[in-house]
């Protein structure tokens, strides 16, 4: 995909998300989250392309000015958006699905000292809510919500709602307001 149509791809994706986007000009020079995901796709190519300390310093002055730490390791699909962004860490391991949403203190974090996956793998179309953490090498099935200041240590099948310390999972009815529901089909939900 052209660099121009993804960037117009996450713009009007940042406004389907943030009702108080008040326009395509004002998301590309305000909105740190974006500014974060940007840098990581450069990034994430270096560090694709064998230039891993380059990559890392990107990465880490990217963190400097946006809040917004992402290894560039991590793999990361397409649409995915971090509103207010700040805090928030995603680890080398790390897999995320399109359409995902991040809110600001979530940590896609590591368990573990070894080598290999040591971080989450979240599905297309997931929520994460502020100030949530998922750790370890688990999977969020598509379409899952965690709620805010939740923390994440098991897997989750798809449709699943996750809230508390440990977290614990439901399935999602369908009716729970989940900002950026509206433009995905809402049959996914039954």
């Amino acid at each position: 995909m052209a660099v121009i149509s993804r960037l117009r791809e996450d713009i009007a994706n940042a406004r389907r998300h943030d009702p108080a986007a008040r326009s395509g000009g004002e998301i590309f020079v305000v909105y740190s989250g974006l500014h974060a995901i940007w840098a990581y796709r450069l990034s994430h190519r270096l560090w694709l392309a064998g230039a891993r300390t380059v990559a890392r310093i990107l990465s880490q002055f990217t963190r400097f000015l946006t809040g917004v730490e992402i290894h560039p390791g991590a793999t990361i699909g397409r649409r995915f958006f971090i509103d207010h962004g700040m805090g928030v860490v995603i680890g080398e391991t790390a897999e995320i699905g399109d359409d995902v949403m991040l809110y600001h203190g979530v940590t896609l974090g590591g368990k573990g000292r070894g080598h290999g996956k040591r971080h989450p793998t979240i599905g297309d179309g997931v929520t994460v809510g502020a100030g949530a953490k998922v750790l370890g090498a688990i999977t969020l099935g598509a379409h899952s919500v965690v709620g805010a200041n939740a923390v994440v240590v098991h897997d989750a099948p798809p449709n699943s709602l996750l809230v508390g310390v440990p977290a614990t999972a439901r399935p999602r009815t369908g009716t729970e307001q989940i900002p950026g529901d509206t433009w995905i089909d809402p049959g996914i939900y039954i």
